[in-house]
């Protein structure tokens, strides 16, 4: 008999190979099942409905992106290539995991109010760019100039987002070029920010 650690991660798995290939509208428990290769009743083992999947997936992706961009700013020169490998790191992270990327921005898929952890994972996230923003603009309030962390973060997800939708296929022809457009972005960015 199989662990069950295991079957929640053989759901989880087959969750996102579902995403990946049909979508958010293509999911289902029943399908869920049959790609996992159980029974139509063995998810609800550890997932209540749908839903709980999908925030287990959100609070995996979030902290896996945490974890990524956190440890893409190790080691950085300085404060604005901090946050220029910190970009980097979101759109690496969006282009390598783009199940996860998909729904984690889906407040209709998953109620963050809800799922706690979901939630609470998307927070520490989002915190390693607050705080990147923090020591370089900080607004009067103390906490990191707004216009400043909408501009960084809108930069990183637009542009995740574009590429995952092949939206700049053409602009950015084959992974070599693909790559140079996105650190060439991000250098832009990083020198816009060093002018102001």
């Amino acid at each position: 008999m199989k662990p069950p650690e295991d079957l929640r991660r053989r759901v989880l798995d087959a969750s996102l190979a579902l995403i990946a290939q049909e979508g958010l509208e293509a999911f289902s428990m029943r399908e869920v099942a049959r790609r996992a290769g159980v029974s139509h009743q063995a998810p609800y083992h550890h997932f209540p409905d749908r839903e709980a999947i999908m925030a287990a997936i959100v609070a995996e992706g979030f902290a896996k992106l945490r974890d990524e961009t956190l440890t893409a700013g190790e080691g950085a020169a300085d404060k604005f290539d901090r946050l220029t490998r910190i970009g980097r790191a979101y759109v690496g992270f969006a282009l390598r995991h783009p199940a996860h990327f998909k729904l984690m921005f889906r407040s209709e898929w998953v109620d963050a109010e809800k799922h706690t952890e979901a939630g609470a994972c998307a927070e520490g996230a989002f915190a390693v760019l607050s705080e990147a923003i923090s020591a370089l603009a900080r607004g009067p309030d103390g906490e990191p100039e707004r216009t400043t962390l909408m501009m960084a973060w809108s930069l990183a997800h637009g542009l995740a987002t574009l590429l995952l939708e092949g939206k700049l296929e053409k602009m950015t022809d084959g992974i070599g070029e693909r790559q140079a457009a996105i650190d060439a972005l991000f250098a832009q960015f990083e020198t816009m920010m060093r002018a102001r």
